[in-house]
């Protein structure tokens, strides 16, 4: 499951929230096409679930996303194994709903993730565990420990979208295609804070300057 929420990562540059909100009616694998609309966190308030679908972080969040070859293969490839789990499980495997969460106003603005075995407002989160359970963005962390403290690598798996838009970017797409597909309104955000430059990115600066210096 981790290897498939972080490919989803890497190939679409959503954010973590995003990703671990996802629902299999947000997914068109016919189509090939992600629904991005709304974001995954969490409570402190365990008494019934801990985790709580809501809106996208801006209203230019949400946002449709192309499935790439790769992704597709990878996302039918683990839907086959997630319903074999669900065969093999049976009725021990967990199955969730959506509760409604409104304001006193008695205007809808969250949802929470419960567990239970009602059929009505059942939600099929996509990014499970082998029995069903849905830890939100919690899969990530005995992960990311390993990759921190056994392979010393310092990143986070917020950083893949970082990674995304940069390596987009440098394989000629255009920033405001990008700025779009990360769910920014304004291009200057994607520049500020996505695109990082490497030694080598700044020397080839200088190279191609030295190459095209026409009239210097």
């Amino acid at each position: 499951m981790f290897i498939c929420a972080f490919l989803t990562a890497c190939y679409t540059g959503m954010r973590t929230g995003e990703v671990f909100a996802l629902t299999w009616d947000d997914i068109d694998l016919e189509n090939r096409i992600i629904k991005i609309n709304k974001t995954v966190y969490a409570k402190d308030n365990e008494k019934k679930g801990r985790w709580y679908l809501g809106i996208t972080k801006t209203v230019g969040s949400c946002r449709e996303v192309y499935i790439c070859d790769t992704l597709y293969l990878v996302l039918c490839n683990y839907k086959k194994l997630q319903n074999k789990y669900k065969k093999e499980y049976g009725k021990k495997y967990k199955q969730y709903v959506l509760e409604e969460e409104r304001n006193k106003y008695g205007k809808l603005i969250e949802y929470k993730v419960v567990e239970n075995n009602s059929k009505r407002n059942r939600v099929k989160m996509v990014f499970t565990r082998k029995d069903g359970t849905y830890s939100g963005k919690d899969i990530v962390k005995y992960p990311f420990r390993i990759i921190h403290h056994e392979l010393g690598i310092k990143c986070r798996f917020y950083d893949l979208r970082g990674s995304f838009a940069t390596i987009s970017l440098r394989n000629g797409c255009e920033i405001k295609d990008i700025a779009e597909v990360l769910g920014h309104k304004r291009i200057e955000t994607t520049e500020k804070y996505y695109i990082s430059s490497t030694n080598n990115d700044k020397m080839n600066v200088i190279i191609n300057f030295d190459k095209n210096r026409n009239g210097f």
